[in-house]
C-alpha cells in the first residue's frame, strides 16, 4: 500500500474531523481569475459546510459570478500530526432571513462552544441584528480529499 492510500481518512473520520473543527480556508475566484482566500468560521447543516458573510463582501461577489469554492480544514503543527480535508464544491446561496439566522446561530455556537441551552435572548438578538446584512451559503461537495499523517506512525496493513 502506498503512503497516500495509508493517510486517507474514511468517510466517518472526515465527518468527525469536520464536526470537531471550527474554521476553514475558503477559496473563491476573483473576476481576474486569481484565487481569493479567507479564513472563515463554519457551521454544519446535514453534514454540509455552511458559512455566512456580508452581502457586499468580495467572496459574495465572487460566488455570484462563479459558485465554485474550495474549503480547506486542517489541523496539526508537526508533519506527523497533520490532518486535513480539502472539499471542492459548489455553493448554494441562502437569503431567506430565518435560514440565514439558523446558519449564523450554528456558526456562533460552534465558535463559542455554546449549546442551545446556553444561548441567551441577548446573544440571539445580537446574531439576528448582525445577520440583517448577511447572506449564507451551503457547500455542496463535488470532491473530497483527506489526509491524516498520524496514520503514518501506525504499522502498514496489507
Amino acid at each position: 500500500m502506498n503512503q497516500r492510500a495509508r493517510i486517507v481518512m474514511s468517510d466517518d473520520e472526515v465527518e468527525a474531523f469536520l464536526r470537531e473543527s471550527r474554521k476553514f480556508q475558503l477559496g473563491t475566484i476573483n473576476a481576474d481569475g486569481t484565487p481569493h482566500m479567507v479564513t472563515m468560521f463554519y457551521g454544519l447543516t446535514e453534514g454540509r459546510l455552511t458559512f455566512w458573510t456580508y452581502g457586499k463582501a468580495q467572496k459574495t461577489r465572487n460566488l455570484a459570478r462563479d459558485p465554485r469554492a474550495s474549503c480547506l480544514v486542517e489541523a496539526g503543527d508537526d508533519y506527523a500530526e497533520l490532518r486535513g480535508v480539502l472539499l471542492y464544491g459548489t455553493t448554494r446561496l441562502v437569503t431567506e432571513p430565518e435560514a440565514v439566522l439558523d446558519i449564523g446561530m450554528d456558526i456562533t455556537k460552534r465558535m463559542t462552544g455554546l449549546t442551545d441551552a446556553d444561548v441567551t435572548p441577548e446573544l440571539r438578538g445580537y446574531v439576528e441584528h448582525t445577520g440583517r446584512k448577511r447572506v449564507a451559503y451551503i457547500v455542496e461537495p463535488t470532491r473530497v480529499v483527506s489526509w491524516d499523517h498520524r496514520k503514518l506512525s501506525a504499522p502498514a496493513t496489507a
